[in-house]
């Protein structure tokens, strides 16, 4: 049966927004990856004109994919630097950094000001969201997230970038992930090679974070380390911070919806981002379908945080119920905003249900 006129208007939205709050309401141009080899042959650049404007995938106002292999991102693509002076807000000092140049990997880093010498804070690793597909750690919306959080627990904050789907389709963003994890317990040492990290950083106290999918990538971060471990660190952090978690399933959950053209979009982008290579209830996208690896969750304490409007406030709801009930031995906080919809406290970082949602996180920092 073809989805109603409004129903379609309403999932072209859904999709459109999945990957950024402000992904409808930016008009920005569209950034190529790739581009065409320029041909002299008139017929083979008629050919190839042809077969780019075949489109492979489309997420509305975020990312275009043809396929000739070429990608448009319309989403996500702006930067800002960082603030080695200070942030004039709030006077948190942020820098780029290689954490790991073998692997590739490198962060945004944030200190608040007036930290003693000697110092140790906790240390968030913050994985930011995009459905794996846009966005970086120098994004506007991350960085004044990332300065935010950095003054309020006071912690120092490692913003990393992965490398994003479709041209590193999942599991790239998990292999980064754990290696950023490495790479900040190595450098939290005495003698590690990243200097706020090795002065302030206290690995006793490691808090993995992250939004939508990047709150995916911090959960399976911690299920890596439990299974693993880290040579010289352990197979647990003090706490992981999941807000408003991009996970997925093939079958509804609680009140999702049970429309084929909505739950297409999800699977849909879920197959494009992991090339087809994980399923729809792969433990990946889908705690809920595996305890028996949820179970290994390496930390001692989660808070998952949700809105009452989110694509996926069902799912944030049964992994706070069913972690409980799966054996995983520590805590679990569930903090839910009403009237509100997903990630909504970075479009609107001012407002007062995302003032509360950063003090529930920065106390729940606090206690791991």
């Amino acid at each position: 049966m073809a989805t109603p006129a409004p129903e379609l208007s309403r999932w072209l939205l859904r999709v459109a927004l999945l990957a950024a709050p402000l992904a409808a309401l930016l008009l920005q141009l569209p950034i190529p990856i790739s581009l065409k080899p320029r041909s002299t042959d008139t017929a083979a650049a008629a050919a190839m004109d042809a077969a780019a404007s075949e489109i492979e995938f489309d997420m509305p106002g975020v990312l275009r994919m043809y396929k000739d292999g070429r990608v448009e991102r319309f989403d996500g693509t702006q930067t800002v630097p960082p603030s080695p002076s200070g942030d004039p807000a709030n006077g948190v000092v942020s820098k780029d950094v290689v954490l790991d140049p073998a692997a590739g990997i490198s962060a945004r880093l944030y200190l608040p000001p007036g930290v003693e010498p000697g110092k140790k804070l906790p240390v968030v690793l913050f994985f930011h969201g995009g459905a794996f597909l846009v966005h970086t750690a120098a994004s506007p919306l991350y960085h004044r997230y990332a300065t935010s959080l950095a003054a309020a627990v006071p912690a120092v904050v490692v913003s990393a970038d992965y490398r994003l789907a479709p041209e590193h389709p999942v599991p790239a963003a998990y292999d980064d992930a754990f290696a950023a994890l490495r790479a900040v317990v190595a450098a939290c040492r005495p003698d590690g090679a990243e200097p706020w990290l090795a002065a302030h950083g206290d690995a006793s106290r490691v808090v993995l974070a992250g939004d939508s999918a990047g709150a995916n990538m911090a959960h399976n971060a911690a299920i890596r380390l439990r299974k693993e471990g880290i040579e010289g660190y352990g197979d647990k952090v003090s706490g992981v911070v999941l807000l408003h978690p991009y996970f997925w399933g093939k079958d509804p959950v609680g009140g999702e919806s049970t429309d084929a053209g909505y739950r297409g979009s999800f699977h849909g982008t879920w197959e494009f981002v992991s090339a087809g290579k994980l399923g729809l209830d792969h433990p990946c996208v889908n705690p809920l379908a595996s305890p028996e690896e949820w179970r290994q969750l390496g930390a001692g304490r989660v808070l998952v945080t949700t809105a009452e409007h989110c694509w996926f406030v069902e799912r944030a709801r049964a992994y706070a119920e069913g972690i409980k009930k799966c054996g995983w031995d520590g805590e679990v906080e569930l903090h839910e905003t009403d009237g509100e919809g997903h990630v909504f406290f970075l479009p609107k970082p001012d407002c007062d249900n995302a003032v509360k949602e950063l003090a529930v996180v920065t106390d729940f920092v606090r206690r791991c």
